[in-house]
């Protein structure tokens, strides 16, 4: 089969890398290279740097929706499209080129966590099972009928890092088995139900704030869904003190407030929350390095209290 590829993100790469050695990718296209970090570095958007590897031919356009960028799709003369992470919303006479659909690989169990980020909510909300869902898109946000899924158990400490490395390569392996049954005539779409839909909105740094007066279990879904962006962080004594990693431990708070460091002999990083102790088992100070919890203990002074 003849393809366009549309991808920016890490999570696209897995599945450039498994269509490219079972059909033929016409182009890849994918957004300009963007300054990144303190510096402003220009840098290539990972799905770029795989189709240099890989001797694909690609197309940057800054909007893919205008007549030029438009015309370079439609004169690489794909049976289908396949999108994945790109980062921007298509007009209708872009989705209509290909015979065989524009199909995207979304990291959710749709109608569940439409949107941008479905990844983190749906460990920030609790969800202990999360996939890939392909299909057809249409003018609407994620709405469009459903080609195949593919269910994936949420570890109970698993970071929202982590899960997007597991999910890009089942992603790989979802739209092969789509394409396939596509090209077969054997995969029909199925309208999603919408009175199941919620949505993954993009998140932002303040997202990744700590309510010590919420549960542990809350507290550490936060932890694990904002990890490594935006990341959860706390105050201590007037510093932000971001959190990486946490750790359940069952042991009631009992008389203590919410946010409260709690000094056991054990020397673990254990906080009040509105429920139980929750234990920091990865943390950072201001314009220092990660450490373990138990070494924020050392040479603690002052503050005993989370805010």
């Amino acid at each position: 089969m003849r393809l366009v590829f549309l991808g920016t993100g890490a999570f696209a790469c897995p599945a450039l890398t498994a269509l490219h050695a079972h059909h033929e990718i016409a182009l890849v296209v994918t957004q300009p290279d963007r300054p990144v970090g303190r510096h402003a570095v220009l840098t290539p958007p990972p799905v770029k740097r795989e189709a240099i590897r890989l001797g694909i031919p690609l197309f940057q356009p800054e909007k893919v929706n205008t007549t030029a960028s438009l015309a370079r799709i439609r004169d690489a003369h794909p049976d289908a499209i396949v999108v994945a992470a790109y980062g921007q919303l298509f007009k209708p006479i872009l989705i209509k080129i290909p015979p065989l659909g524009t199909i995207n690989i979304h990291a959710s169990l749709l109608p569940r966590y439409r949107g941008a980020a479905p990844i983190n909510w749906a460990i920030i909300r609790g969800e202990a099972e999360t996939g890939i869902t392909t299909f057809l898109i249409d003018s609407g946000m994620d709405t469009g009928p459903i080609l195949l899924q593919r269910a994936m158990e949420i570890g109970p400490d698993e970071t929202a890092g982590e899960l997007h490395d597991r999910l890009a390569h089942l992603g790989a392996e979802v739209i092969k088995e789509t394409l396939a049954g596509r090209e077969e005539g054997k995969l029909k779409p199925i309208p999603q139900d919408d009175s199941r839909a919620t949505l993954a909105p993009r998140l932002c740094r303040d997202d990744g704030r700590i309510d010590w007066s919420r549960s542990a279990q809350e507290i550490h879904n936060l932890i694990r869904g904002t990890n490594p962006w935006p990341g959860a962080f706390t105050r201590f004594a007037g510093e932000r003190i971001k959190v990486y990693r946490s750790r359940l431990t069952g042991i009631k708070r009992g008389t203590h407030t919410p946010g409260d460091l709690v000094l056991p002999k054990t020397r673990r990083l254990l906080v009040a929350t509105g429920d139980e102790l929750l234990e920091l088992v990865e943390v950072q100070r201001e314009c220092r390095p990660r450490v373990p919890g138990c070494e924020f203990l050392n040479g603690l002074r002052g503050s005993t209290r989370f805010s």
